[in-house]
């Protein structure tokens, strides 16, 4: 018989699984902050070259990412039905998937200096970008097995590993990267290239620590997960296949809206550019609260769907909302209460343009409260939905309310209704808004009941 849970008892449940994603997801943005801040010291030409570089490498991967992520909720419910060669079964089709979308975007990485240029980039930053991406890009394939493992382990609840390695991987990519970028301790200078090299080697690198741990750790040894991986399962492969490539579709009209949003604001200013960044920077630190406690969510609500627990679900899914958005409304306070000093700490305030930065930016962090509410709820209705392996019409919910109300108003707004930077915004709120209705009624409406 299931044993029925408190609401303090799956918020207990949902943080201690949650939390320490909360915190891999932060060190995962440390990562990328590192690499900035590193070669902004190193010079302006290569910082733009990676800022470039570094973002088609990312939405490649967000896009490769959604077989690692659909491999949590199927490893949760086939655990929740206590199938443990289901288990591996799923897993191991997850790393050939993900293997598989390596190899294959690789010539983007090594033919992106005419992609660049055909987008109008200038001439030496896609030369170094590419000098960049031509690294980089063997950095695809582990990352994004890297991801699958994660996804394995979170799923058997073995975050604390998670939030350790990623850590580490920062310390690592900050020791690298000083090494190999501007050739200290002996290492030769090789300035973006050097950049490359560290984030290969910390991928290299974490992949082999959690092969490892999931491979010997006693208690996951049960799983047997390497053993004879050369084995296809072709019905595991195609059900990671179908959960996944909506997820990373999803994934990708997300991160389209706010690459869409930088391009826009970039037509009306630099400054205003340049404040928009940072309060998506800020927005987007508070955005990785709600992804690990989604992600918990994921995972929790797999479970209850494996062992048949309608009650368990629903309560777990209520308690998880109510985590979220509590979450969401401290935030919502902390940006309207002091946003001006928030803004500064990305800035040098002695710099004449920094004023002008902070006073946008402050306007910007209002409208980033409003969508703080909005952006948790639609996160966690999709960390719900994918626990009930639901994932092709959130896809296209997704989809409609980013790129047909979301896109399409804020240009409306900015420019046509002349209400610049702030009716851009107002547009992503409308669009993560009707995101967030949409989804949340479909998981409702889909969810099992007692």
């Amino acid at each position: 018989m299931t044993r029925i849970l408190t609401y303090p008892q799956h918020a207990r449940a949902t943080l201690t699984l949650g939390l320490p994603l909360v915190g891999s997801h932060l060190a995962q943005m440390a990562l990328h902050v590192t690499d900035t801040v590193m070669l902004g010291w190193y010079g302006v030409a290569e910082l733009a070259a990676v800022v470039l570089g570094a973002s088609v490498f990312f939405i490649t991967f967000i896009l490769g990412a959604g077989f690692a992520q659909a491999v949590m909720p199927m490893v949760a419910q086939a655990l929740g039905r206590g199938d443990e060669a289901q288990v591996r079964r799923d897993t191991r089709m997850g790393l050939w998937l993900s293997i598989g979308f390596g190899v294959l975007t690789y010539p983007l990485f090594w033919w992106s200096e005419a992609i660049l240029l055909a987008a109008a980039q200038q001439p030496e930053v896609a030369e170094l970008a590419q000098d960049y991406l031509r690294i980089a890009g063997f950095g695809m394939i582990p990352a994004l097995l890297v991801m699958v493992l994660k996804s394995y382990l979170a799923a058997l609840e073995r975050t604390q590993v998670v939030l350790w390695a990623t850590i580490a991987a920062v310390v690592a990519n900050i020791g690298l990267n000083w090494a190999l970028i501007f050739g200290n301790w002996g290492a030769p200078e090789l300035g973006v290239q050097g950049a490359a090299i560290a984030s290969v080697a910390v991928q290299v690198l974490t992949l082999l620590v959690l092969c490892g741990y999931a491979a010997w750790l006693p208690a996951l040894r049960r799983f047997h997960l390497f053993q004879r991986f050369w084995r296809p399962d072709w019905p595991a492969l195609r059900q990671v296949f179908r959960l996944g490539t909506p997820i990373g579709l999803t994934s990708l009209a997300e991160g389209g809206l706010f690459q869409a949003s930088a391009l826009m604001m970039g037509w009306i200013g630099t400054v205003e550019l340049a404040a928009h960044g940072i309060a998506l920077e800020v927005a987007a630190l508070a955005f990785m609260v709600h992804v690990g406690l989604s992600n918990a969510a994921t995972v929790r609500t797999g479970r209850a769907m494996g062992m048949g627990d309608a009650r368990g679900l629903r309560d777990g899914a209520l308690v998880a909302i109510a985590l979220s958005l509590g979450f969401g409304l401290v935030m919502v306070a902390l940006f309207l209460t002091f946003p001006a000093p928030i803004i500064a700490l990305f800035l040098d305030v002695s710099k004449p343009e920094s004023a002008q930065i902070i006073a946008f930016g402050t306007v910007l962090l209002a409208f980033a409260a409003l969508f703080q509410i909005a952006d948790a709820v639609q996160v966690m209705a999709l960390g719900l939905l994918r626990g009930v392996q639901d994932t092709r019409v959130p896809m296209w919910l997704a989809a409609v309310s980013y790129w047909v109300i979301g896109i399409p108003v804020s240009y409306a707004l900015a420019f046509p209704l002349g209400m610049g930077g702030p009716g851009l915004w107002l547009g992503l709120v409308i669009g993560l808004t009707v995101a967030a209705a949409l989804l949340m009624v479909r998981f409702w409406s889909r969810a099992p009941r007692a």
